[in-house]
């Protein structure tokens, strides 16, 4: 297998069913990103929630994009 470099600290990591914390090198590493996705320096990209989707969840029905 190829290996993959970790996310957090850019160590080379073999790619397999043995690399229990795949992609990252070790348990710190991957409880590092965590905790930067917990405090939101990590986010995905897009439209603020508005209060009330953030309450209640995004409306299910369809949007019209025109």
């Amino acid at each position: 297998m190829r290996p993959v470099k970790c996310p957090t600290c850019k160590r080379e990591v073999e790619w397999n069913s043995r690399s229990a914390f795949r992609p990252f090198c070790s348990e710190r590493c991957r409880m590092i990103d965590l905790g930067a996705w917990f405090n939101e320096e990590n986010a995905i990209p897009g439209e603020p929630a508005s209060p009330q989707e953030a309450e209640t969840g995004p409306d299910p029905r369809p949007r019209d994009h025109r």
